[in-house]
């Protein structure tokens, strides 16, 4: 069984495959916030910008085996046999991503990408490993081919991952009312530290979803 908050097609707006269309396939629930605003002050993740509560967005709701999730992903897709490329998110996606549920999406010719708080460990078979990490949260997953840090984060150094298995390195300015100033202070950083890159969320800038 899986519950799913929704599935909808869009190009990914952030990090190494950004431009590329996508279906993203959110799951609910998340392990560092209930996602419940009265909840956000307490929370290990005080600063999520994502609606991961529920089942009720677009294509959302209980799916109860991986072939008819599976199914689904493959009708919002839509599209030609090639270059199929999922990206699962959440809330954090490994709370429910499985085996299975990999096996089923390749068996559709899909590349799976998750984007994860990296506070479990990836299971075997994804295609794109992308690391968001949390102050205040263990870091399991310490490989991947991204690290995607949101920034300035209290009491995290991006320096802290710079020895880490990763391919790209990403810092990507906190949203908010401060952005201009934290986009301003990702931009100083990546200057003077060139193995970081900048990372924009090109899909608010372009209004889609």
């Amino acid at each position: 069984m899986y519950a799913v908050k929704e599935i909808f097609k869009t190009l990914q707006g952030e990090g190494g495959q950004s431009g590329r269309t996508s279906v993203f396939l959110r799951f609910s629930g998340c392990n560092l916030w209930s996602g419940r605003e009265e909840d956000r002050s307490s929370a290990v993740c005080q600063f999520c910008d994502t609606d991961f509560v529920g089942m009720d967005g677009e294509n959302g709701g209980r799916y109860r085996s991986a072939e008819e999730l599976a199914d689904k992903v493959e009708a919002v897709w839509a599209g030609p046999e090639t270059r199929r490329y999922i990206v699962c998110t959440g809330g954090e996606p490994l709370l429910q991503l499985d085996a299975p549920l990999i096996d089923a999406l390749h068996r559709r010719g899909f590349q799976i990408a998750v984007e994860t708080n990296g506070t479990l460990a990836a299971p075997e078979g994804l295609d794109w490993i992308c690391v968001s990490p949390k102050a205040g949260a263990d870091l399991v997953q310490t490989s991947g081919d991204e690290l995607k840090l949101i920034y300035p984060q209290a009491g995290i150094d991006p320096e802290r991952f710079a020895g880490l298995d990763f391919g790209q390195f990403w810092l990507q300015a906190m949203d908010g009312p401060e952005l201009q100033a934290n986009l301003q202070a990702a931009i100083a950083y990546c200057l003077a530290h060139p193995a970081w890159r900048l990372s924009l969320q090109t899909h608010k800038m372009i209004g889609i979803q």
